[in-house]
């Protein structure tokens, strides 16, 4: 693939105000004069409406190896039509979430991360991938109304365990996510900036 453009992906537990600031990147890169473009895992494409209808809203969690290998297929259809594509014009994407997510999640129903790593291995690495770290506690109250058969607060627990595995493996950067949205937004902004520099879009 001739990649002329910037990967960037934002992780973190349901709630945590992720998708919050994938778009709020996305608007703030527009009006600072580059192309950037959101999207998001679970994807829209056949595999991401399948996971949504049946593993994330279903009455209850598919088998977790099932489970792993859907949101490995829907990753790469995702990459495939969506993301590569707005690689090669040269434009910044932004991810709603990305393999992390699946070690993470899958990982804390004790699959093996060896295993979620070698299923996803041709996946694109992303040129940054930020974790925003909040407590489960603090999630689980805000996800109250709305939760899927993921959101219990000992799975949001594991989950956060593993998110902080690869923080510390050096495959995500930490940002805190109990700041307020406009001083996460800062922090997010910066980390991309300094990234990018010496990028230049064509």
């Amino acid at each position: 693939m001739n990649k002329r453009g910037f990967f960037v992906c934002i992780e973190g537990l349901d709630g945590c105000g992720k998708t919050t600031q994938a778009k709020l990147l996305v608007k703030t890169l527009e009006k600072m004069g580059y192309k950037a473009v959101y999207t998001a895992e679970p994807s829209n494409g056949k595999i991401g409406r399948f996971i949504k209808r049946y593993c994330l809203h279903g009455a209850r969690r598919a088998a977790i190896i099932v489970e792993a290998l859907l949101f490995a297929a829907d990753r790469y259809e995702h990459l495939e039509n969506e993301v590569r594509p707005a690689l090669e014009r040269g434009e910044i994407v932004v991810s709603d979430r990305y393999v992390y997510s699946s070690l993470a999640y899958q990982g804390a129903a004790g699959l093996s991360l060896d295993w979620i790593w070698s299923i996803n291995q041709h996946a694109l690495k992303p040129d940054l991938a930020i974790y925003l770290d909040v407590e489960p506690e603090t999630v689980f109250q805000r996800l109250k109304p709305k939760k899927s058969v993921m959101e219990n607060l000992e799975t949001q627990r594991k989950v956060r365990e593993v998110y902080m595995k690869l923080v510390a493996d050096g495959e995500l950067v930490k940002v805190d996510g109990r700041l307020s949205k406009e001083k996460v937004a800062e922090e997010v902004l910066s980390l991309v900036l300094e990234r990018l520099k010496g990028f230049k879009q064509p």
